[in-house]
């Protein structure tokens, strides 16, 4: 089956809540991810702390095939004009089409209309996708924490990367 076109991406809505909860229970792995595995009963995807207009949702073929979480790093005034990718989820068969890189570039855009000046994230070491999708969208590494995570029977360094808008 041919794709006709890329992903389109466009801010989320709250009624995206029950898909993308869905979509990261479905993607958790300890290659990108921290925290244990969720469990029933299953939090709210959007919170106070993560609400709709923090996330950049792509849709393929018209339905929704990821998301980026965009936000800032911290709540002093002093670090307001850096924003900080807080996550990134791709769907499994929508992997390979350009989604992952077109989320990265609209959160680079909307950092940049938001009057950012610096774009950062943080990536596990042993994420050897995300960080060449980072590297390619013009991320830099700024420093690592070696070891600091502990998952899956592994040290797991913590990757620090930014770029300047």
């Amino acid at each position: 089956m041919a794709h006709l076109s890329g992903p389109s991406i466009r801010f989320a809505r709250v009624a995206d809540d029950p898909v993308l909860s869905r979509l990261d229970r479905d993607t958790w792995s300890t290659l990108h991810a921290v925290q244990p595995r969720d469990e029933p009963p299953y939090r709210p995807f959007f919170d106070e702390s993560h609400p709709p207009r923090n996330h950049l949702v792509a849709e393929l073929d018209g339905r929704v095939a990821g998301y980026i979480r965009l936000g800032f790093p911290t709540p002093l005034a002093s670090n307001a004009h850096v924003r900080q990718i807080r996550g990134l989820t791709v769907s499994p068969d929508a992997r390979g089409r350009g989604v992952g890189r077109a989320l990265v570039d609209a959160a680079v855009e909307e950092a940049r209309r938001q009057g950012a000046r610096r774009i950062t994230l943080r990536v596990l070491g042993h994420n050897a996708p995300a960080r060449a999708l980072y590297e390619s969208a013009g991320f830099v590494v700024e420093g690592v924490q070696p070891e600091e995570f502990y998952l899956n029977g592994e040290y797991v360094d913590d990757v620090l990367m930014g770029r300047r808008l």
